[in-house]
């Protein structure tokens, strides 16, 4: 089987959506003739008093930051979900529409603009993950909160509008279409079997070790075996559990060191500041038990071939289902020989 994973195109099934995805191994061998971009080594300033994120600066809506020293939260001057709305819903066959109330902070991962995760230090690291649990309890603690999305867009191509470190959390009344697939397929699996899904699939993929890129006493970085994108990965504790609201110290530590182990080799992969977006999902705050979630975080990055060459969902990939080249244990493979030392040490 693992032959034929690495000659011919098949479809791998993605457990925890019900969705599949097309890989095609062999087009890897084609001459590459698409879009070449310039790389850009721009070196930024550690303060940019035009940055808005930045300790002391104001803000587009008036207010001033903190000279903060560790992470800072606030509310997103620019939200897509806005926090008073006035409830409606439509009921017609073909013209369905509900109000959604919601709240979205955005938190900067450090006060030096400068910075992206894979150059921040282990202690600084454990901040951000400190941070992602508070502000997930805090959120979950509202009444009309039944689902907070914890996301970080980094690089211009994922439509990043500042480069200074920061990541946003989205809180809302509703659960989102792809929170809600996982949700399907975990209680399923879950009421036939007594078992938790993801926490059986990392069992059997820290025993094959085909995908784990690695591992740490609590946590787990691997390359899914239905991933999409080129070196998609996922980070997930060992140790079943429906949310970060709970982790000890020991883990966020663990969390972090694994973090960073990932962040640092996806820019050594290209010698380039990785382009991604990452996002935590977790059980819903919806005021149930949840034993059949398992959190874990994704990382969707496009690059393929180099830093200037991008895979983009489009033609079959927007009208079929999506599809992919090099196979998942060619990317595990790639990303495993990189150096722990980051490229500009």
């Amino acid at each position: 089987m693992k032959e034929a994973f690495k000659e011919y195109s098949h479809r791998r099934y993605n457990i925890l959506t019900g969705e599949w995805v097309l890989v095609s191994p062999h087009r890897t061998k084609r001459p590459w003739q698409g879009k070449q971009e310039t790389i850009s080594h721009e070196k930024r300033l550690e303060y940019d008093e035009s940055c808005y994120l930045c300790p002391g600066n104001l803000r587009a809506n008036g207010e001033r930051n903190p000279n903060y020293t560790s992470t800072f939260v606030f509310e997103n001057d620019f939200a897509a979900i806005q926090s008073d709305v006035e409830s409606f819903e439509t009921d017609e066959e073909f013209f369905k529409s509900k109000s959604e109330k919601g709240i979205c902070r955005v938190i900067c991962f450090s006060p030096r603009h400068d910075l992206t995760l894979p150059q921040m230090e282990q202690s600084q690291l454990q901040e951000v993950v400190k941070t992602w649990k508070d502000q997930y309890n805090d959120l979950a603690e509202k009444s009309f909160v039944n689902h907070v999305q914890i996301f970080e867009n980094k690089g211009e191509v994922m439509g990043c509008s500042n480069p200074h470190p920061h990541g946003q959390i989205w809180a809302q009344e509703s659960i989102p279409v792809e929170v809600t697939k996982k949700c399907n397929m975990q209680s399923a699996y879950f009421q036939k079997n007594e078992r938790v899904l993801l926490a059986s699939y990392l069992q059997q993929e820290l025993e094959k070790q085909e995908r784990v890129l690695y591992e740490n006493e609590h946590m787990v970085v691997l390359i899914p075996f239905w991933a999409v994108w080129p070196y998609e990965a996922m980070i997930a504790p060992k140790k079943a559990s429906p949310s970060i609201a709970s982790l000890s110290v020991e883990e966020i530590s663990d969390y972090a060191d694994a973090l960073r182990w990932l962040t640092i080799r996806y820019d050594n992969l290209f010698q380039t500041s990785f382009p991604y977006s990452s996002g935590i999902h977790q059980a819903p705050t919806d005021g149930q038990d949840h034993p059949e979630w398992h959190w874990h975080m994704s990382f969707y990055p496009p690059l393929l071939r180099s830093a200037t060459v991008k895979k983009f969902m489009v033609g079959y990939e927007m009208f079929a289902n999506p599809q992919r080249d090099i196979t998942p244990e060619q990317a595990a493979e790639t990303l495993r020989q990189l150096s722990s030392e980051y490229y500009l040490s």
